[in-house]
């Protein structure tokens, strides 16, 4: 008969509780992130059960890891067609192996499952360090970050919505009122947008100097929120060309629903940029790969990394770190650009 079980682990201690692993974690640990009710409780629990700390275990949590976390959430299958992220986890990368660094990457299928993810991490102390995308406007892991300092968190939004946490963030502001002019200086008088999710702090930012510009201008503005994919950018281009008086030029937040914005108007039978001109706020390989190519907003992103991962380091060895502004956009004009058609 095999012999009886003599360890107790923090999962026997979590069953016997009715809690989680990492709230167990939490609190044999003395880290925030449970109540006091339920930090007694698995205490009692645990000391009931004759649970001792694994002292290799111990030992281990304090020492680095040599990851850096992020989380990718339902929308991550922008990533099989999407350039951005692909660009700039190689850039990450590529520095971080320099230190034998390397990235630790998660999907999860919904906000609840990418906290739990974060929880986790803090708890088992799995990760150095995390990086946060797509940040919302009162983004519960920025709370949660807040509240775990030992773990730095490093955030790629506006300052205005990550709290005190240290960010890395691309001048949205400017990169609008470049648009919004260069379409003005060409003519046009009624443009559109397909932009990301409201949620987003960077697409409530882009919305607002949007807003605020063609009304600078006296252009009539229209705006279409949508997931990023290029489904939705295909379905947004043609409830826009669908329009009673329908826009001269479209703006996309990225490169995937411009490329779809482009086979919507051609299937439609207009010729870009005669009757429509389109512009991309990313631009990548696929903006030079359409015929015509695609007038877009550009950045340098795989040198992001050259950046961001001296941010890491300093950060994982507990120095104080300045937010970081990205080197401004630059307008790259292409021939889905030009001057609307004079009406008869």
């Amino acid at each position: 008969m095999a012999g009886a079980k003599t360890k107790v682990t923090i999962t026997d201690v979590a069953k016997a509780a009715g809690v989680s692993n990492s709230a167990v974690s939490y609190a044999l640990n003395g880290k925030p992130g449970v109540s006091e009710k339920t930090r007694k409780k698995v205490l009692e629990v645990a000391d009931s059960m004759g649970w001792k700390p694994n002292s290799a275990a111990k030992a281990l949590s304090v020492a680095k890891t040599h990851s850096i976390g992020v989380v990718m959430t339902a929308g991550s299958k922008l990533l099989g067609v999407e350039p951005y992220f692909m660009e700039l986890f190689s850039g990450i990368g590529v520095e971080l192996e320099e230190e034998d660094y390397s990235l630790l990457l998660r999907f999860a299928r919904n906000e609840t499952e990418a906290l739990r993810a974060h929880r986790n991490w803090i708890a088992a102390g799995s990760v150095d360090a995390v990086l946060i995308f797509n940040v919302e406007i009162g983004d519960v892991r920025v709370e949660l970050y807040q509240q775990h300092p030992e773990v730095p968190a490093l955030v790629f939004s506006d300052p205005s919505v990550s709290g005190q946490l240290t960010t890395v963030s691309s001048n949205d502001a400017d990169g609008a009122r470049q648009i919004v002019k260069y379409l003005h200086e060409l003519g046009h008088r009624h443009i559109a947008r397909v932009a990301g999710p409201e949620r987003f702090g960077h697409t409530y930012i882009r919305d607002r100097v949007f807003n605020e510009e063609t009304s600078k201008y006296s252009m009539a503005y229209d705006c279409l929120h949508s997931d990023y994919s290029p489904e939705q950018g295909r379905e947004c281009t043609e409830r826009l060309l669908s329009l009673p008086s329908a826009p001269t030029a479209i703006v996309y937040d990225n490169d995937v629903m411009t490329v779809e914005g482009l086979h919507a108007a051609v299937t439609k039978g207009l010729h870009v940029p005669d009757d429509l001109s389109l512009m991309s706020w990313d631009d990548s390989y696929m903006c030079t790969a359409t015929s015509p190519s695609l007038t877009a907003l550009a950045r340098d992103i795989p040198k992001l990394g050259a950046k961001i991962v001296p941010m890491l380091y300093a950060m994982i060895n507990g120095q104080h770190v300045d937010n970081q502004l990205e080197p401004n956009y630059h307008l790259i004009p292409r021939g889905s650009t030009a001057a609307p058609r004079a009406e008869a």
